[in-house]
């Protein structure tokens, strides 16, 4: 690769001209209060991402609530790991596998709607600072639960507080009424290839 001091004189005016945007930005997001973030599509990484955050969150001193709403099959290496703080996180599998394993959808809502009983206590504590809501758009896609009430119980929550919902299938009422959604898109996974799924990378 060739290099030149006119290809450097260019790529320090192009990231002085960057960086003066951005800074610019920053000193206009003023504001801070709590925000409801939606992990969704089909790829990988929704939940891993939102668990991330709750490692985040136990950096900075904060307690943090995880409800997770499909997933209980099997046991999982966030919820071995996040359990060793039981001061800091509230956790709380309310699952009884995915959808096509429990084949019981009066089952599921029966679940769902406890898992939500749960989810609106954390939602009320003003101690808890970051709601993780696992696979609630799977619930919702699936009407275990109504959106509506959902949305009520998220809104109400205290001023500060973040929540993360994460799934396959966000209603459109969710993504409108969230501050920030990122969609998961699929480009390749192992499991197509005849890979099971695997500890540390999973579950």
């Amino acid at each position: 690769m060739t290099e030149s001091p006119e290809r450097d004189a260019r790529h320090k005016a192009r990231m002085q001209r960057k960086k003066a945007l951005i800074d610019e930005k920053i000193a206009q997001a003023r504001d801070e209060y709590g925000l409801l973030l939606v992990h969704t599509g089909n790829g990988k990484g929704k939940s891993s991402s939102a668990f991330g955050m709750v490692a985040r969150a136990l950096g900075h001193g904060m307690k943090v609530g995880v409800v997770q709403f499909i997933k209980g099959g099997m046991s999982t290496g966030e919820e071995a790991f996040f359990r060793r703080f039981p001061e800091e996180v509230s956790y709380h599998v309310m699952g009884e596998g995915y959808t096509w394993d429990t084949q019981d959808r009066q089952r599921d809502i029966e679940k769902a709607r406890a898992a939500w009983a749960i989810a609106r206590e954390l939602l009320d504590d003003p101690r808890v600072g970051l709601v993780v809501l696992d696979e609630l758009n799977i619930a919702l896609k699936h009407g275990y639960l109504e959106l509506d009430e959902v949305l009520r119980d998220i809104q109400s929550r205290p001023e500060h507080q973040h929540v993360v919902a994460t799934g396959r299938g966000a209603p459109e009422g969710l993504v409108e009424a969230a501050d920030t959604v990122t969609e998961m898109s699929l480009v390749k996974h192992a499991f197509k290839a005849g890979v099971k799924a695997q500890k540390g990378v999973e579950f």
